[in-house]
């Protein structure tokens, strides 16, 4: 069963084994509006946890997206470079920018759960 975790800029996690799979939330999504570039990181980058690994793009803004656990990317979402829409079509699903291999699964306990993350939305509206 998979882990899903939640981080202050608005990335989620979903962790299956020591793979992570990271993008940005629906609520992120709604705030930038309509995408129309994504950058993602290169397979094979080791990253921090707090790094800015990809850029989102919309009409409003751009943005960077931030590793929320430490590890090394091991697969980038092609379709989401050649197809931005799909963030505002699905963000929390076919939308995600990498996946990774987690290098401190206790860096997992820092993030929210979802009820925590709505809970610090709602806060923060």
């Amino acid at each position: 069963m998979a882990i899903e975790k939640f981080s202050k800029d608005h990335e989620w996690v979903r962790v299956e084994g020591d793979i992570a799979t990271i993008g940005i939330t629906n609520h992120a999504q709604e705030q930038l509006g309509d995408v129309v570039f994504v950058e993602v990181p290169e397979v094979g980058r080791k990253v921090s946890a707090g790094e800015a690994v990809a850029v989102v793009e919309s009409v409003k803004a751009a943005s960077d997206v931030y590793a929320p656990v430490s590890g090394e990317v091991t697969e980038a979402n092609a379709d989401l470079a050649a197809n931005s829409a799909l963030v505002n079509e699905d963000a929390e699903g076919k939308a995600w920018f990498f996946k990774m291999r987690l290098a401190n699964t206790a860096e997992l306990d820092a993030l929210m759960d979802r009820a925590g993350y709505d809970a610090f939305v709602k806060e923060s509206a």
